[in-house]
């Protein structure tokens, strides 16, 4: 699938990912854990953000929810009215150099090509302040493949690996890498990361 195929796709279940997605749980506290990190009103953005019930509703107010899929930022709108939305890729952000505290992105960068991966870490990088942090989920296996029935529809996953994934962060710039395992939306458990953009 191609990227416009891909924000088509999540267009058509973006509805039922909402419904399906349980809002609380434990990968819900590492936001609380992020913000703790945090300098006074931080700018943070949440890439991948969907309906915003589950990350964006959980960081400071006047955080920023990115997704390139409109219905997923409608579905914001009434969740998160106070935040800021944005549509754009996480392959290109719209945002200055050096300009936000934090970045979450959970579940959101393995629908993005695993050969795109380090420059979407490149990209976290270069809008990061010395010393902000990121939090995403940090994929398993090595994949990539189209579910077919995946919420009613049919959605991309494409990850290189976990070592690799670690790999790929320290090579954009992070450091002081840790990883957390936790409750993910659909019931399960995943594994978390956070890394420190390097002060260098």
């Amino acid at each position: 699938m191609n990227r416009n195929e891909i924000r088509q796709a999540w267009d058509e279940v973006s509805e039922t990912y909402a419904r399906t997605r349980d809002p609380t749980g434990s990968d819900a506290a590492l936001l609380s854990e992020l913000t703790e990190m945090l300098p006074e009103n931080p700018l943070v953005v949440d890439v991948g953000c969907g309906d915003g019930a589950r990350t964006l509703a959980n960081l400071p107010p006047g955080s920023v929810g990115l997704d390139f899929a409109r219905r997923g930022l409608d579905l914001a709108r009434d969740t998160v009215p106070e935040a800021r939305l944005v549509q754009a890729d996480m392959c290109s952000l719209p945002f200055r150099e050096a300009s936000v505290d934090a970045i979450s992105a959970y579940h959101a960068v393995f629908h993005v090509p695993r050969a795109s991966h380090p420059a979407v870490y490149r990209e976290f990088t270069r809008v990061l302040k010395p010393g902000g942090v990121l939090l995403m989920t940090l994929p398993s296996g090595r994949f990539q493949t189209v579910r077919r029935g995946w919420m009613g529809g049919e959605m991309f996953f494409s990850a290189p690996g976990r070592a690799q994934t670690l790999q790929q962060l320290r090579d954009a710039g992070f450091e002081g890498v840790e990883t957390r395992v936790a409750d993910d939306p659909l019931g399960s458990q995943s594994e978390f990361v956070f890394a420190t953009r390097s002060e260098a």
